[in-house]
């Protein structure tokens, strides 16, 4: 048996009896004696064979030891937002032991995260479904009435210069306030997303925001793209959203460009702006929603990167599986 595959108990044993052993040796077999009171010149070989002994045993053990200091740096290291990381197996017998225990508790870990992000998410978009269908059902509907309302008022009393015109002004306030409501119900819940796919919820999205924001965006769609589940449908459209809220608040661009392109057995959703790009520690502090878009793409199993573009601006990139792969990779029930 290699002696890097004994137990650590027997590993430290075996270095300090080594040493232990050598030392008798030197002691039984050289001329070395020492006399009662001790002599200096005594003194001092005994000083420097302690310090030679105590040495080689600090070197020895720090060698041996080695493998866990490793393991404990590389624990601090692993960061659960960027899934498949894992340590490399090496060391003494404990050692590899608690890196294969802390690799295997990483994965129940991203597991756990990942199936528990993907409740959450769900909740989170009921949630924002059911807000958004009592904006559009009932608030909407109140505010038709009110607007139906006001058009007989000014139908009946048409003589009357003044209250015509309050009216006219009141009916702009509704119209106003119907407009609002859609666009809030739109954005908690993309509607075209569910009935017309991804393309042209991205069309419409780019669109609305290139109205808003006086940012021109230049889209390139490819053909063919593989299919994509509805979670994954979802965390591309959020992505793109929230990619192009952070260019209209923080970039000053002038231009975004927005693709989908496929990938090996994936779809690569990339949004890239002109603008001043990003602050050094932003990405790393979450800054703009990026620490949620990391969120959205570790919980359909996608990868995100955002970088300064070639250009200047940011230039941010999803990789998200399709279908197919997705239910290849998935764990079997149970």
């Amino acid at each position: 048996m290699r002696f890097t595959q004994l137990p650590l108990l027997w590993r430290v044993f075996a270095i300090n009896a080594t040493l232990l052993v050598i030392a008798t040796l030197v002691l039984a077999l050289t001329p070395v004696t020492i006399h009662a009171p001790i002599a200096f010149v005594e003194a001092v070989l005994v000083a420097v064979g302690l310090i030679l002994m105590l040495a080689a045993n600090l070197l020895l053990l720090r060698h041996t030891l080695l493998p866990i200091r490793q393991l404990i740096d590389g624990m601090r290291t692993v960061d659960l937002l960027r899934p498949g990381q894992r340590l490399v197996v090496g060391g003494g017998v404990e050692a590899a032991e608690l890196v294969r225990a802390f690799n295997q508790m990483l994965e129940r870990l991203e597991l756990e995260r990942r199936e528990s992000g993907r409740r959450a998410l769900r909740a989170q978009e009921g949630e924002r479904l059911r807000i958004a269908r009592g904006l559009h059902d009932e608030v909407g509907q109140a505010l038709t009435g009110v607007l139906l309302e006001l058009d007989f008022l000014a139908g009946a009393d048409s003589d009357h210069g003044d209250r015509l015109r309050a009216v006219d002004d009141a009916k702009l306030a509704v119209r106003q306030a119907l407009e609002e409501v859609r666009r809030i119900a739109q954005e908690l819940r993309p509607e075209m997303l569910e009935q017309l796919g991804l393309k042209s919820a991205l069309t419409e999205l780019s669109r609305r925001f290139a109205d808003q924001s006086g940012v021109a965006v230049r889209r390139r769609f490819a053909e063919g793209l593989p299919a994509l589940s509805d979670e994954a449908e979802l965390a591309v459209y959020r992505v793109a959203q929230e990619s192009l809220t952070n260019v209209a608040r923080h970039a000053a661009a002038s231009e975004v460009e927005l693709t989908l392109e496929p990938g090996a057995d994936s779809v690569v959703l990339r949004v890239a702006d002109d603008g001043r790009g990003m602050g050094e520690t932003a990405a790393g502090n979450g800054h703009g929603g990026l620490r949620g878009m990391r969120e959205r793409a570790l919980l359909v199993g996608g990868a995100l990167a955002i970088k300064d573009g070639h250009g200047g601006g940011v230039e941010v990139r999803l990789e998200v599986p399709a279908r197919e792969a997705m239910a290849g990779t998935s764990p079997p029930a149970g």
